[in-house]
């Protein structure tokens, strides 16, 4: 019985885990280096229709060039909606409608704008870090639960609560991999 449930607890606490990794990575795709990426502008809310819906069901995306990004609607009565939503939003992007598709250049970021946003991926990678940590201490506080009812022996505690920081450093291992990697793209001319 006690393996079973600290495998349980461990695999729930690795899951856990991956999501977080998997959230931070998906947020630092969110940030702008300077190359067109229709992860910047696929979650982008726009109002169709009297709902909100994001850009990503309402067009398509292309990147012909490193710096240019095409956005084509499905439905050609969406492009105004389609393009108000990107010049209102936080990206600082122009688009540019030609009827058919709606084309996005992406200036060469500047170097200060550049620090900035590496100071903000930083921040994305630390509050991914925390939510890490909070898993481990939630996994801990259920084994040691365990071994307060007498389900668990010291040892088993020990060797468990081992194994879950195996699993939260090499999940801190992989933001810090993503972090470096990401910091390097932003960093690059």
């Amino acid at each position: 019985m006690t393996d079973d449930t600290v495998s349980m607890v461990l695999d729930d606490a690795r899951e856990r885990m991956t999501k977080v990794v998997t959230r931070t990575r998906a947020e630092f795709a969110n940030v702008r280096t300077g190359r067109a990426a229709p992860a910047l502008v696929e979650k982008l809310p726009v109002e169709y229709y009297g709902s909100t819906v994001p850009l990503q069901q309402l067009a398509g995306f292309s990147v012909p060039e490193a710096r240019m990004l095409v956005v084509t609607p499905y439905d050609k009565a969406s492009i105004g909606a389609i393009e108000k939503a990107i010049r209102t939003s936080d990206l600082g992007l122009n688009p540019s409608n030609d009827g058919n598709s709606i084309r996005l250049s992406f200036p060469p970021l500047t170097a200060e704008r550049r620090k900035e946003f590496v100071k903000v991926v930083k921040g994305m990678a630390e509050d991914g870090r925390i939510a890490v940590r909070n898993v481990r201490r939630s996994g801990r506080q259920e084994l040691e639960a365990f071994e307060k009812d007498g389900d668990l022996s010291e040892d088993e505690l020990a060797r468990a609560e081992k194994e879950l920081d195996k699993i939260t450093h090499a999940s801190e291992a992989e933001i810090d991999t993503a972090l470096s990697t990401k910091e390097q793209e932003l960093l690059e001319d």
